[in-house]
């Protein structure tokens, strides 16, 4: 048989005529095919460090960084990270983090070794291990939140989103809960350096315990948690209607933690309707003029810690109905194990955020893709598993409206802030004190007047939290 029967030149098809496409092109036809452009009136920026991704608890725990791999993977096979502006944040340092944190604290963090045995002072064990690259863990996870933080600030952003923050457990001075920084508490910080008031929402299923307490004696932040509430049997065992902040009615902070305790298997309709009819009075009582939402994925039905019904666009429409509100909004990730599911939730969060509906079936070239088997789409069906009966009747979701309006009434409109301290910009300190040190080294002939200009410097600059 002659050669020339079986040989033939091979034309490169035109983008779109056969499945043979390059991953540029199978993207572009996402983006086409979902709609996607950039939001007109808004930016949207999204903060991500590769490298929180590579960071691992232990085989059996159920944090798995490894989630939000699968939720950068789905957001550029859809094509989205073409409407936003995209940042890899640089980590947070040492005296960014003791901006809250206890400067001995974050010592023993920094310096910490995976044998050590001195670890029951700080809570660290099985919930909050020690592990390979735990210090630059948290500095990766907090510095992104800080970086969307100032993006608000700055107003380079309107929507900032940062899925590998949301750590909402851990304390001033030891871990909780899988959680060793508040990078929560970081960026909030952040923002009270340009705004008075500040609307902390947790939609995680676990009580966000760690802010509330941060914030607990101050009217410049107010915290509302949705979650499962069992003072016994469900962790933090924390956050019931009658947990409302300080007891003292002339503490500035009474009254300005609201808290939702919802019982086992709550479907999408009851959730939604629960957190717009918490959310109204809120706004309009308390007007704040900045958002941060912890999404917590574990909220979802089916999760591997969770005991709710919701399914993903539920979840969604909770950030949905904050987005309208028109307010700057930090977005942050939170709890979560299932890592296809939280994927599934963030992206489409994301998406939300940049004001587009994404068709359901996963793009074909979507990488892990067989991680989404058997059906492979954005939107399985979550909240019908059985696995938990709805235990939250009308009435009791009622009384729960109820007792969040009855506490806000003790708000008397939004807040003065003339009197309260605005917390220093972390860079601009970080700015003073490299200043400090080269003018310390420019008067070397100076001794006594180094020492003294020297002493106590940095701990005047940090701001601690009652």
């Amino acid at each position: 048989m002659s050669r020339t029967a079986v040989v033939h030149d091979y034309n490169h098809p035109q983008p779109g005529a056969t499945s043979t496409l390059t991953l540029d092109e199978k993207v572009t036809r996402e983006i086409i095919n979902n709609g996607i452009e950039r939001p007109k009136g808004y930016t949207v920026s999204f903060h991500a460090n590769p490298e929180v991704e590579k960071m691992h608890f232990g085989p059996k725990h159920p944090m798995k960084p490894w989630r939000l791999t699968l939720t950068n993977k789905l957001v550029l096979a859809y094509g989205m990270h073409e409407a936003m502006d995209l940042y890899i944040p640089r980590p947070a340092d040492y005296y960014e983090m003791i901006e809250y944190h206890k400067d001995e604290y974050i010592h023993f963090l920094r310096t910490l070794e995976p044998d050590a045995n001195n670890l029951w002072p700080y809570n660290m064990g099985d919930d909050c291990p020690v592990f390979d690259g735990l210090y630059e863990y948290c500095s990766l996870y907090s510095g992104a939140s800080l970086d969307a933080a100032r993006k608000v600030t700055n107003k380079q952003s309107d929507i900032a989103i940062n899925w590998s923050g949301g750590l909402h457990h851990a304390k001033k001075a030891e871990a909780s809960g899988f959680c060793y920084i508040n990078d929560i508490v970081l960026a909030i910080l952040q923002l009270l350096r340009y705004h008075p008031r500040v609307l902390y929402i947790d939609l995680d299923v676990h009580h966000g315990d760690g802010v509330e307490q941060a914030f607990w004696s101050t009217d410049r932040v107010m915290t509302l948690s949705l979650h499962k509430y069992d003072k016994f049997q469900f962790f933090p065992g924390t956050g019931g209607s009658d947990d409302t902040g300080p007891l003292n009615n002339a503490n500035p902070g009474a009254h300005h933690s609201l808290n939702v305790p919802l019982q086992d298997g709550i479907n999408d309709e009851s959730y939604v309707q629960l957190f717009k009819d918490v959310m109204d009075p809120c706004i309009s009582i308390y007007q704040p003029t900045a958002i941060v939402i912890q999404c917590g994925g574990d909220s979802l039905g089916g999760d591997r810690l969770g005991c709710f019904n919701l399914n993903i666009r539920a979840h969604g429409a909770c950030v949905e109905y904050t987005k309208k509100l028109g307010l700057p909004m930090l977005v942050l990730g939170g709890g979560g194990y299932t890592p296809r599911n939280v994927a599934r939730l963030w992206a489409h969060e994301t998406s939300v955020c940049i004001g587009t509906e994404l068709h359901s079936s996963l793009p074909s070239h979507t990488p892990f893709i067989e991680h989404f088997a058997p059906n492979k789409t954005l939107y399985p069906e979550l909240g019908q598993s059985g696995r938990y009966d709805n235990k939250n009747s009308d009435k009791y979701l009622r009384d729960i409206v109820t007792n969040i309006r009855e506490q806000l009434r003790y708000v008397e409109g939004s807040p003065s802030v003339q009197l309260q301290h605005i917390p220093p910009d972390l860079g601009a300190l970080r700015e003073e004190l490299e200043q400090e040190i080269e003018e310390a080294k420019e008067a070397n002939d100076h001794g006594r007047r180094r020492k003294e200009r020297g002493m106590g410097a940095r701990g005047e600059y940090a701001q601690q939290l009652e």
